[in-house]
């Protein structure tokens, strides 16, 4: 066949399934049949159009979603050795153009020419059947590593550079705000460091969730205790908790900010300073994934309970409106191979 199905959002609200080329490797490229990809809350930012992409120029409709995903490459592209081919794989999001003073210095990510996997610069995502990257964008996945934890190791390469950032470890006590998918990814991270994590969430559902994968200190929003916190992650969306962490820190901690606001947070620099913290923004999961695929391999970090369901490209309009049950677990996994 010549198609193949994709998810395509034309316009802010508008989800459909649409026959669509398959991708054809180009030189440097592997094509990877898609196995399992998450469904994320920047999808859900380009498809209600709340994405600042789509208000700078970094994007427009239609564009095909899809940046957490694994597979098995099917097919490579000129000057790619055959080897790749039947490996199994995921991808980074990040796509530079590797000429340019950030890509040489090994920061592609902050390339400002780049390309994101189902996001930015027109590049394809991976709700689809297939997808077409670069094969220096790819990481294998060990056998220990299955289809689950694979389409994981995106978003837990995020996690895992923000529990480094807030450099905890045995003895040290830790705050994160937002148990959603990152949050929860970066609690269990900060765990497995030995950290005492707590964390803060809005709705019972959430904290309910938290204290079923073993985090035994979990606080309402405005109710944390008043306790010295080495550490904070600010993980959630709400514009008012930058400024919140600055304030909760001990002196001499570190803060990470991994949220993103709809709206600009404004934080009071004083406090920074008078507390003398280090405060730290995570952008992307690239420098994280290879430890991240080791600590799935190891099982020090298990995240397959925070999948709640599985559904197929047909069912991805109606998680993204969010009219599709998925229970207390945060993350939704698409399986293009359904019907």
């Amino acid at each position: 066949m010549s198609t193949m199905r994709a998810v395509v959002l034309t316009g802010p609200g508008e989800c459909v399934v649409q026959e669509v080329p398959r991708p054809v490797a180009a030189p440097g490229e592997a094509v990877v049949d898609v196995e399992r990809a998450g469904v994320c809350g920047t999808d859900a930012e380009l498809f209600n159009g709340h994405m600042a992409y789509l208000h700078t120029g970094h994007t427009t409709y239609p564009l095909r979603p899809g940046h957490e995903w694994c597979g098995v490459v099917s097919a490579v592209g000129d000057g790619v050795e055959p080897g790749w081919v039947g490996m199994r794989v995921m991808g980074d999001t990040m796509i530079g153009d590797g000429v340019c003073r950030r890509c040489r210095r090994g920061t592609q990510h902050l390339c400002e020419r780049r390309s994101e996997v189902g996001i930015r610069g027109g590049r394809p995502g991976a709700l689809a059947e297939q997808i077409a990257v670069p094969v220096s964008s790819l990481h294998a996945l060990p056998d220990s590593v299955d289809d689950v934890l694979g389409a994981l190791v995106e978003p837990g390469g995020n996690a895992l550079r923000a529990a480094r950032a807030a450099g905890v470890g045995d003895g040290d006590r830790l705050l994160v705000f937002g148990p959603g998918t990152i949050g929860l990814l970066v609690a269990m991270f900060a765990r497995a460091a030995g950290a005492e994590v707590h964390l803060m969430g809005r709705t019972e559902e959430s904290l309910a969730f938290a204290r079923d994968l073993g985090f035994a200190h979990v606080w309402p929003d405005g109710a944390v205790p008043d306790l010295p916190f080495d550490a904070v992650v600010d993980a959630a969306t709400a514009a008012q908790l930058p400024a919140y962490a600055a304030d909760v820190v001990e002196p001499g901690g570190r803060i990470v900010y991994i949220g993103l606001s709809a709206t600009p947070s404004m934080v009071d620099t004083r406090t920074l300073v008078f507390k003398d913290v280090t405060a730290v923004g995570i952008l992307s999961a690239s420098p994280g994934l290879a430890a991240t695929i080791d600590a799935y391999a190891s099982g020090a970090v298990d995240p397959r309970p925070l999948v709640g369901v599985t559904v197929a490209l047909d069912q991805v309009g109606a998680v993204l409106a969010g009219s599709h049950p998925s229970g207390p677990a945060p993350k939704v996994h698409v399986d293009p191979r359904l019907l």
